[in-house]
């Protein structure tokens, strides 16, 4: 699987490099990002963290790990990802988002679906591209629906937590035959956004 630069007018997804720990330090500097993820991006030694441990994952081949640039501002806003990447099997998993709290409920997040998944269905020619979130993240779960992703059930006791708590999880998924209905259903949201 080749991955590339993905971009319309409203957000880059640029692959992850060495030299944008400093970009994702001040878009993630919010703890109410970190509220459901794995990880807390506080301080300079956790940008560089977060980084390394997604170069690693993508020379792996494991995950490809996109930062998400504003195209107005020119910021780094957030990150992205593939992972889960099963190529015998032709699926991935779009994970690991977030964004700085000014771009929740903008259209920035919409675009970046669109993107992310008109690539693995029209260029990686996938078959199931799944979202996953925590149980108790219902604005992250309301967004996966927003796009038209099916909800396939949740997955009991699946995570723990940073915090020690137990995380269940919510599995969503798009499949190849779903994807001009949703492709269109998108479509229509990022018109909305516009006007």
């Amino acid at each position: 699987m080749e991955f590339i630069t993905l971009e319309n007018d409203i957000v880059k997804l640029k692959p992850l490099e060495l030299n944008d720990s400093e970009g994702l330090l001040m878009a993630g500097s919010y703890p109410e990002i970190w509220s459901y993820m794995p990880l807390a991006i506080e301080k300079r030694e956790d940008a560089d963290n977060f980084v390394e441990n997604a170069l690693i994952a993508k020379q792996q081949q494991k995950e490809f790990p996109f930062i998400i640039v504003d195209k107005q501002s020119g910021d780094i806003v957030g990150s992205t990802r593939f992972m889960d990447i099963d190529k015998k099997h032709q699926r991935l998993e779009i994970g690991y988002t977030w964004l700085t709290p000014a771009y929740w409920r903008t259209a920035i997040n919409t675009n970046c679906k669109y993107l992310l998944l008109q690539y693995c269905f029209e260029q990686l020619y996938l078959r199931r591209v799944q979202i996953k979130t925590d149980h108790n993240n219902r604005r992250s779960q309301n967004a996966i629906e927003r796009i038209g992703a099916i909800k396939e059930g949740v997955l009991r006791n699946h995570m723990i937590r940073k915090d020690g708590t137990t995380r269940h999880t919510v599995m969503y998924s798009i499949t190849l035959e779903e994807w001009p209905q949703v492709k269109k259903h998108v479509q229509n949201l990022l018109v909305q956004s516009t006007v």
